[in-house]
C-alpha cells in the first residue's frame, strides 16, 4: 500500500472535525500572511499553492502573499521559515525533499525539520513521471533506455530543481535500480529543468505529469512511464512502471504547509482550515487532479506531524543508500 492510501484511510471522517473548530478561532489574521515557496516559479509547489490560496484568502478574510524563494534543493526558503518569529506571519509550502529527505542528505542542515518546523496540513500528493527529451535522442521505450544508459557510463545527463529534489533522488534511485550510471544537472526550478530537456541539454528527469504533459503531447519530449500504481488519468497512454517493466524504485513527493515550531495551536488550526476548504472546492481539486497530483485532505497538524515523522524515517535510509550528497 503506497503512503498516500494509507494516508487517506481516515481522510474523510478527520475533515470535518478539522474546519469546525477552527472556524471560532480568535481573529487571526489581521494582516497579509506571507507563504514563501523554496522553489522557483513554475515549479510543482509554486503551482499547486497558487491553486490554493484564493479559497484560503476567502476563508481567512486577508491575503496570502506567495514569494519564491528557491535555492540549495529548496533548503534556503524552508530555513528561512524554520528560523522566523512564530507568530502567524509566514508559513512555507514545503515538500517531502525540505523535510524527510533534507535532514537525511544534508550533514550540516541549518535547521531540523522535526524540530524547528510546525506542521500544518498536507496539500497533494506528487507520483512522478520519467521523461526523455526527443531533441536528438530516439528513445521510445524503458528498455532502450535502460540498453542506452547502461551502455555508456556518465555520457548521459539528468536533470531536477535542485539537488536532493525528489525529482533528483528519483532519477538517481532510477539509475542505480539498472545498474547504469548519468550525471545530475541541477536546475533552479522545474521550468527551467523541463526548458533544459525540450533543448536536449539533458536527457531525462523525474517530474509531475501536468507539468510535462504538454511537451509529451506537443512531442517536444516523451514520458516513457509514471511511477504510480495506476495509470495517471491525465496521461492514460503512458504505462506505470510495473507494465514497463522497469525495476521498483521510489518516486514520489508530497507537498504541504509548515510555520515556525512553537506557532500557537489556534493559528495552525485555522490555517489548516483553511487549507481543507481550498481542497474541498470542486474546481480546485479538479485542476489538482489535471495536475497528476491528488489532493490530500483530512492532514490536520497532529495528523501531519506524525505522516511527516514517519516519511523521515523512511527516506532516511533511502537516501543514505542512493550516494547522494549535498555537502
Amino acid at each position: 500500500m503506497t503512503p498516500f492510501r494509507r494516508g487517506l484511510l481516515l481522510a474523510a471522517a478527520a475533515a470535518p472535525a478539522l474546519v469546525r473548530p477552527a472556524m471560532a478561532q480568535g481573529t487571526w489574521p489581521s494582516q497579509p500572511v506571507r507563504i514563501i515557496v523554496p522553489f522557483g516559479p513554475g515549479s510543482g509547489t509554486d503551482v499547486t499553492i497558487r491553486l490554493l490560496v484564493p479559497k484560503m484568502t476567502e476563508f481567512l478574510g486577508q491575503p496570502l502573499v506567495i514569494e519564491n524563494r528557491p535555492g540549495a534543493g529548496s533548503t534556503i526558503g524552508t530555513d528561512m521559515v524554520a528560523k522566523a518569529p512564530p507568530d502567524g506571519s509566514v508559513f512555507v509550502h514545503a515538500t517531502l525533499s525540505s523535510t524527510g529527505i533534507a535532514a537525511a542528505l544534508y550533514r550540516r542542515l541549518p535547521y531540523d525539520p522535526l524540530r524547528d518546523l510546525a506542521p500544518v496540513a498536507a496539500t497533494v500528493f506528487v507520483p512522478l513521471v520519467l521523461a526523455v527529451t526527443t531533441r536528438g535522442w530516439d528513445i521510445t521505450n524503458p528498455g532502450q533506455l535502460i540498453a542506452t544508459l547502461r551502455g555508456a557510463p556518465d555520457r548521459y545527463q539528468y536533470g531536477s530543481n535542485g539537488i536532493g529534489a525528489t525529482g533528483h533522488l528519483a532519477s538517481a534511485n532510477f539509475v542505480t535500480r539498472i545498474g547504469a550510471k548519468a550525471v545530475h544537472v541541477p536546475y533552479r526550478s522545474g521550468a527551467e529543468t523541463i526548458t533544459a530537456l525540450v533543448a536536449g541539454q539533458i536527457q531525462f528527469m523525474h517530474d509531475i505529469t501536468g507539468l510535462l504533459l504538454p511537451h509529451h503531447q506537443a512531442g517536444t519530449a516523451r514520458c516513457l512511464f509514471v511511477t504510480s500504481e495506476q495509470r495517471s488519468p491525465v496521461m492514460p497512454d503512458v504505462p506505470t512502471m510495473k507494465e514497463a517493466g522497469v525495476p521498483d524504485y521510489p518516486a514520489y513527493s508530497w507537498f504541504g504547509l509548515f510555520g515556525p515550531a512553537g506557532t500557537p495551536r489556534p493559528i495552525q488550526n485555522r490555517m489548516s482550515a483553511a487549507v481543507q476548504h481550498a481542497l474541498a472546492d470542486p474546481a480546485v481539486s479538479e485542476r489538482l487532479a489535471a495536475l497528476g497530483t491528488p489532493s490530500m485532505p483530512g492532514y490536520g497538524p497532529d495528523r501531519f506531524a506524525a505522516y511527516v515523522r514517519a516519511e523521515t524515517e523512511l527516506w532516511g535510509p533511502l537516501v543514505r543508500a542512493s550516494g547522494a550528497e549535498a555537502d
